[in-house]
């Protein structure tokens, strides 16, 4: 693909790592509604809010009837970290460092700061259906207020 999907595309069936070293892939969630949102490092400060965010309106996602999954490309031992420090409770999943599925939808991408180039994970959000087709994709995200606008997304879908 190694392009942003677009509604009514399926994504790849890439497996990714969970923080407790067991494996996670998008299908493992047909039947319900995914929120996978990729972000760039855990622990720094507006990826720990966007995770906060998600965390704090889990319930009303789960009565929308949407699972939520955060992507980075951290390890798993970092993400047990982040769950501990901030009492997350949204699942979080660790993509491959080659080939994984941020690789493959070009979220995963060469990114420019303070004149140097380095790849980096651009902040995406993509909403899935109950049978895996994307719904929609929220491209190099503002974290202030985001989850309110996804949660309205789902509950709209």
């Amino acid at each position: 693909m190694d392009t942003m999907p677009q509604p009514g595309d399926t994504i790849p069936d890439i497996a990714m790592e969970t923080p407790d070293g067991g494996s996670v892939k998008p299908s493992d969630y047909l039947g319900r509604k995914l929120v996978l949102f990729f972000y760039p490092k855990d622990n720094t400060p507006g990826c720990t809010t966007e995770a906060k965010d998600f965390t704090g309106m889990k319930a009303e996602f789960d009565s929308a009837g949407a699972a939520i999954m955060g992507i980075s490309k951290d390890s798993p031992l970092k993400h047990r970290n982040f769950i501990a420090k901030h009492e997350l409770t949204v699942d979080l999943a660790t993509d491959a460092e080659e080939r994984g599925l941020s690789d493959a939808l070009g979220i995963w991408t060469e990114k420019k700061m303070y004149g140097k180039t380095f790849m980096g994970m651009v902040r995406t959000t993509i909403l899935l259906d109950e049978s895996g087709r994307v719904l929609r994709v929220w491209p190099k995200v503002k974290v202030k207020g985001h989850a309110q606008e996804v949660l309205e997304a789902v509950r709209a879908a």
